[in-house]
């Protein structure tokens, strides 16, 4: 069992929406491009990551000419049933409960609504910025290991207290500026090697089942194909680098350095795939990654995720569609699609988003 009921106001397109996803097995959302599809997804993302699966900002997310959208969502586990409520602000905090208590972490999301995603976009994991690849292994990380959520947002806390302090510094290193700037650089320092240790244990741990994944989505067979490397934070760790980066940082305002840096190196065949891969091997690395997550969870808590599957196969040739069906373990899956769906996509329910919208909207 899993997710039984989503309503929301003020969310995207929608003033109010809601409806019943099937709990065990594939509900397939179909209508026509604009009328909220992806919107119904990325609002269960966000009950279960914490962010947009699309890296919107909150206030994108909240409907234009209003103030505040509300997230709420039902579910019925096998040992117990939650609610999970978010507020989402335009000017003040933004808040998420899960039965009536305030959501502390991350970790307490991916503990009551573990979710994996596909995406169109989850091609600039690979082609874009290093923001998507360090967002991937983040997210994997708080799935997969209970000391990475509450680690994160210490990591946040430091971060954002340091550069506070930096931007109020205008570029002058007083004794009281220095002393504080000091008690930041312990704390990030012990946080950051602390999370970018955890990534790099998440990366060796997945590697293989990547280069799996890749081969078996690409129909390849043979050595290994795929390798990934941790760029940015050394292995001796960060505090050396704030040292040396102390005042380009109270010139720039900002901190320099450290896991909010980092970035993945992926290697197809020994090829930057991030600038050398063509579009075709760059969107099976993307699904690849995706899916050696997905399994790496299904394995890790007994039963999969809840998977988002956002007009993914629309982007893949048949192969590849049905290479990607077949690999997929059983369990509550929900998918957008304004096209066909490919064979062994088996809906238990179908829900025309536009019907759902004239009774709802």
């Amino acid at each position: 069992m899993g997710l039984t009921h989503l309503e929301l106001t003020d969310f995207r397109v929608f003033s109010t929406v809601s409806f019943e996803p099937d709990p065990d097995g594939t509900t397939v959302l179909i209508g026509p491009n604009g009328t909220g599809k992806t919107s119904l997804l990325e609002a269960v993302g966000y009950l279960g990551l914490g962010r947009s699966l699309r890296g919107s900002p909150r206030d994108a997310m909240i409907r234009n000419g209003m103030e505040r959208a509300i997230l709420r969502a039902q579910l019925d586990l096998s040992d117990r049933e939650l609610l999970i409520e978010a507020e989402l602000s335009r000017t003040g905090r933004s808040r998420m409960q899960i039965n009536r208590q305030a959501v502390r972490s991350r970790r307490d999301l991916a503990d009551a609504v573990p979710v994996t995603t596909f995406c169109p976009d989850d091609l600039s994991v690979v082609q874009g910025g290093p923001g998507g690849r360090r967002d991937l292994l983040d997210d994997a990380l708080i799935l997969l290991d209970p000391r990475a959520g509450a680690l994160i947002e210490e990591v946040e806390k430091a971060l954002r207290q340091r550069n506070a302090l930096l931007r109020q510094a205008s570029g002058r290193l007083t004794p009281e500026v220095e002393s504080t700037l000091d008690v930041w650089d312990d704390r990030l320092t012990r946080s950051g090697n602390q999370h970018v240790a955890l990534r790099r244990d998440m990366l060796e741990q997945l590697a293989l089942p990547i280069d799996a994944a890749y081969q078996t989505l690409a129909g390849t067979d043979g050595p290994a194909t795929v390798l990934l490397a941790y760029e940015g934070t050394p292995r001796e760790g960060l505090g050396e680098l704030l040292a040396q980066a102390r005042a380009e940082d109270l010139r720039r305002g900002v901190t320099t350095s450290g896991p909010h840096r980092d970035d993945l190196l992926l290697l197809i065949n020994g090829r930057d795939a991030r600038t050398q891969a063509s579009q075709g091997e760059q969107r099976t690395l993307a699904l690849a990654l995706r899916l050696a997550v997905h399994l790496a969870a299904k394995d890790h808590l007994g039963t999969a995720p809840l998977l988002l599957l956002d007009d993914v196969f629309s982007e893949l040739d048949p192969d590849r569609a049905r290479r990607l069906v077949n690999e997929l373990p059983p369990g509550q899956t929900m998918v957008t699609t304004a096209s066909p769906l490919p064979e062994g996509v088996n809906p238990a329910l179908v829900i025309n988003v536009t019907k759902l919208v004239s009774l709802h909207g």
